[in-house]
């Protein structure tokens, strides 16, 4: 009953946030704090759900589940963030998919949303022109908002914040009375997240 309940409220999560990164198409007052929400609801719950789904199943006590699921959220919530880098600054040959994606279809990252609080005033005019032309040259478009997370240092920014979680994560972990040697795995399946090309 457990693991159906927590599946259910996975699935019901994993919607809601769906509906924010919808609703945030609209918006230009997405805050950074909005979006960690967002990938929270979105994409971190999975891997929490299955991490504490198999310690559930391992017999573990119901506080070292929590815990294990929480690890899940940080580290799932550095994945994402980590994913949104690799969008703009990824090697297409490595990641897989055409760089720049999300550029093209405005769409609210951690980096566009932190770029449009901190710019000035001239990078937050160009930010926006970008964001409301209609007709464009794809790589024109690309160069130009990257270059504008380069100047305001939304990229460094991301990065930092993914660096962060995922220690927050580790500090969960840590404090779980489980072997070094199964948190080695969990520790090295998040680093893995963090630092992967693809």
């Amino acid at each position: 009953k457990r693991v159906l309940d927590l599946y259910t409220v996975t699935a019901l999560e994993i919607g809601e946030g769906q509906q924010y990164d919808v609703d945030f198409e609209n918006r230009m007052d997405v805050k950074p704090e909005e979006y960690i929400e967002m990938i929270r609801l979105k994409t971190s719950v999975l891997l929490a759900c299955a991490v504490k789904m198999a310690a559930i199943q391992a017999g573990a006590p119901a506080e070292e589940c929590d815990l294990l699921y929480r690890f899940g959220e940080s580290v799932g919530l550095a994945f994402q963030l980590q994913d949104d880098m690799l969008d703009v600054y990824g090697d297409f040959e490595t990641f897989g998919k055409k760089i720049g994606g999300d550029i093209l279809c405005n769409k609210k990252t951690f980096m566009l949303i932190t770029a449009l609080e901190e710019a000035n005033e001239e990078q937050r005019a160009a930010l926006e022109g970008w964001l409301a032309a209609r007709e464009y040259v794809p790589a024109e478009k690309i160069a130009a908002v990257t270059a504008l997370y380069n100047e305001i240092g939304v990229g460094k920014r991301c990065q930092e914040k993914a660096e962060a979680l995922n220690a927050e994560g580790f500090a969960i972990l840590d404090s779980i009375n489980l072997s070094e040697e199964r948190k080695a795995v969990l520790k090295e399946y998040a680093c893995s997240m963090l630092n992967r090309n693809v």
